[in-house]
């Protein structure tokens, strides 16, 4: 939306809710009911938010346009906070303000409640459903703690994604109530504040004295939100305790660096689509992997090569109701497949994720294109096989039981990798040049026939344990043949000698031990030679035919597979230093991004990223299990 008028006829502009700069990615505060999910600004405003589901079109859009609309609550005139935190222990996110009159806290969740469905079936779960539910509200909480202050509210919803601004009306008696319409959704919003309208904007403004408090809340479904203040304070504390308890059911070691696990344990939890079991790989789409560039991408789906990764986190945290629910959807959609698995789906399964660009947003901080969708769903990447394999891999030893369905699945895409493994593909970081015969993807279907194998062991079936073996010692011999150079440093795909950071998961999925040279120089040789201010690049664009023409940031999730790399090849305090040193990039709320920028520490890319979170969680547990090892070790 590129002409924004006169500011005196612009409701956005004239209250300030955002009108002003984009904020930095790493400042917004993350908010989920494993449903739907919201990133609020510093200001204190919502400034993304899909409804009915993670993956809907916007009704808040800020984020991607100053107009596409947005939800604040907070003091009048002044925007920047005086701090943010989460409750401890939960999805609860608190702000407060001061202001020359006095200081204010305001307290945001998307509610949880008990589960609602006692007398019909939901809609959407396929998953066991839990005790908890989501209760579709999203409720924001106003208290004065000292002095007086002047408190605002404005909301001003635009459907899909900034198309179709709200027209409100009154519900109820009195001015406590409004509706709002639009594809598809009625939003319905609800105060113990007297709430007014200036063309689509709702707002409300009070004068607060020291212990006064007010809330308002955002319901979309028909799901009753609180009337009164009174209820709205039970439900957040209900909500507050669900988090607590949820964290509770964990195991986290006791150290310095538990907070992090925690924290990035609530985010994959967050991320979550709690009907079917799927973990989105972000909430987001199109917040820029370079500053004002064209790297923009939909990353509200789940990727098939994320499920290893997040059953090992979830496991080795000791949640493994979570694992075993993701671990169902991935066999669920492998199942559906009958044929061809792709990389990726949407969180209620689908297959088809056509790719379109959004012209009328202007896009974050004015990078563009904003897309939707995402074409990458339709290219042949080999890792998929190795991925899901492992995955069962995991899920049967941690339950000793290999049953028929599994099995079905195991033959049908092992078979798949047999047949595929010797022809070029897109690779793992969706490469949209041309096909090559990426390293990483080789090794995944090495991992697809070494761990079935195994499993065809578990099972009992020499014959196919035997032939699986002996395709994967072929697949690796070939990867030894012609994806090391000279130096015996892997490379990132045949015929080249450019280095990808892909190759520091051939210790870490067994692809050959630790203590093999050809890992060790690997490991250095990315740490030296694709690594800026010790930060890891995916690649290098300049040698790596991606399809784009600008640079990116360091990618945070291959930072932390060197950190597992190096605690691998017992460069210990290479490890912790490295370890250290990106916990430090943690935003204020200790979330990421998907990458960073290594000169300024600037987060870029979809945000909060599971992947970053899921390789935060191996690498920290690996430099604590070092840690402990080594001293438990005896002198000698």
């Amino acid at each position: 939306m590129t002409d924004k008028g006169d500011d005196a006829l612009n409701p956005v502009a004239s209250t300030g809710g955002a009108g002003g700069p984009f904020a930095p990615i790493a400042d917004f505060g993350f908010l989920s009911d494993c449903e739907t999910t919201a990133l609020v600004a510093p200001s204190g405003s919502v400034e993304w938010m899909c409804l009915p589901r993670i993956d809907s079109p916007s009704v808040f859009g800020s984020i991607l346009d100053r107009d596409a609309g947005f939800f604040r609550l907070g003091p009048a005139g002044v925007e920047v906070p005086a701090a943010q935190r989460y409750i401890p222990g939960t999805m609860v996110m608190e702000t407060t303000w001061w202001t020359h009159g006095g200081w204010l806290v305001v307290t945001d969740a998307l509610l949880m409640g008990p589960w609602h469905h006692e007398d019909e079936r939901s809609h959407t779960h396929r998953r066991a459903p839990t005790d908890y539910d989501a209760d579709h509200v999203l409720l924001r909480m106003v208290r004065c703690v000292n002095g007086q202050v002047q408190v605002r509210l404005d909301c001003m919803p635009v459907f899909d994604y900034g198309l179709v601004p709200a027209d409100w009306e009154h519900t109820g008696d009195g001015y406590h109530e409004a509706t709002a319409r639009g594809n598809d959704v009625t939003l319905r919003l609800t105060s113990d504040m007297n709430i007014g309208f200036e063309g689509p904007l709702a707002t409300a403004r009070t004068l607060l004295k020291q212990g006064e408090s007010r809330f308002v809340a955002l319901s979309w479904s028909e799901h009753a939100p609180p009337r009164a203040y009174e209820e709205a304070l039970e439900r957040m504390i209900w909500t507050i305790h669900h988090w607590q308890h949820w964290l509770d059911r964990g195991d986290f070691p006791d150290h310095p660096w538990r907070s992090h696990l925690q924290r990035s344990a609530l985010t994959l939890k967050g991320l979550t689509y709690a009907p079917t079991g799927a973990v989105v790989a972000a909430p987001t789409t199109s917040l820029p992997e370079t500053a004002g560039g064209d790297r923009n991408w939909d990353y509200r789906f789940t990727w098939i090569r994320d499920s290893t990764m997040a059953l090992w986190a979830f496991y080795t945290l000791g949640y493994d109701w979570e694992a075993n629910d993701f671990f169902y959807f991935i066999t669920d959609v492998a199942e559906a497949a009958d044929g061809r698995l792709q990389i990726m789906y949407g969180v209620d399964g689908r297959a088809e994720l056509p790719e379109i660009t959004l012209d009328h947003l202007s896009g974050y901080d004015g990078a563009r294109p904003v897309r939707i969708g995402n074409a990458a769903y339709m290219q042949t990447q080999h890792d998929v096989w190795g991925a899901i394999i492992g995955s069962i891999y995991l899920f049967v030893r941690k339950r000793d039981r290999l049953d028929d369905r599994l099995w079905t699945i195991v033959i049908k895409q092992v078979e798949d990798a047999l047949v595929n493994w010797r022809k070029p593909d897109h690779g793992m970081w969706e490469v949209r040049g041309e096909p090559r015969h990426f390293t990483s993807s080789k090794v995944f279907c090495w991992v697809a026939a070494s761990r079935g194998a195994e499993l065809a062991r578990i099972r009992g079936d020499a014959g196919r344990a035997e032939r699986w073996q002996e395709a994967a010692d072929e697949i690796q011999a070939d990867v030894l043949a012609n994806a090391v150079d000279e130096r015996g440093v892997f490379t990132a795909h045949y015929d080249t000698t450019a280095l990808d950071a892909s190759a520091l998961l051939i210790p870490l999925l067994g692809f050959l031990p630790p203590e093999d040279k050809r890992v060790r120089e690997t490991v250095l040789a990315i740490a030296e030679e694709l690594s800026e201010d010790d930060l890891v690049l995916r690649y290098r664009p300049s040698e790596i035919d991606d399809g784009f023409a600008s640079d990116e940031g360091a990618f945070t999730i291959c930072s932390f597979w060197l950190v597992s790399s190096f605690v691998m090849i017992g460069e210990l305090e290479r490890a912790k230093s490295l370890c250290q040193k990106l916990l430090s990039f943690a935003s204020p709320l200790q979330l990421y991004a998907e990458e960073i920028d290594p000169h300024t520490g600037r987060h870029l890319g979809n945000f909060p990223q599971a992947f970053t979170h899921l390789s935060l969680i191996n690498a920290v547990i690996q430099v604590i299990r070092a840690e402990q090892r080594e001293r438990t070790t005896p002198f000698t």
